[in-house]
């Protein structure tokens, strides 16, 4: 079963990275754990495993957007910050 709209396919080119945060930083973690359980909710709804309102459904799909719109900025914000560290380093 292939569930959609998972963080390795909604930022393909980030994988590395976003594998990289879920193991060291807890914040992200707990956000990436987040997304995917309200990723999760979504795919049973729409796969009709479990009925609800179609209110309910769009709340679930506004609050996935909103995690990941959290999570692009942390990525972004923590790729910036990497790199920014990796020519530190290279200056040394």
């Amino acid at each position: 079963m292939h569930i959609p709209h998972k963080l390795p396919d909604e930022f393909p080119d980030e994988a590395v990275l976003i594998t990289r945060l879920m193991k060291t930083n807890y914040l992200f973690r707990r956000l990436a754990g987040r997304y995917d359980a309200v990723n999760r909710q979504i795919y049973r709804i729409e796969s009709e495993e479990e009925p609800t309102s179609d209110d309910v459904l769009e709340r679930f799909k506004k609050e996935r957007l909103k995690l990941k719109d959290q999570i692009a900025h942390a990525r972004s914000n923590r790729a910036a910050n990497v790199s920014f560290t990796d020519r530190d380093r290279r200056r040394r």
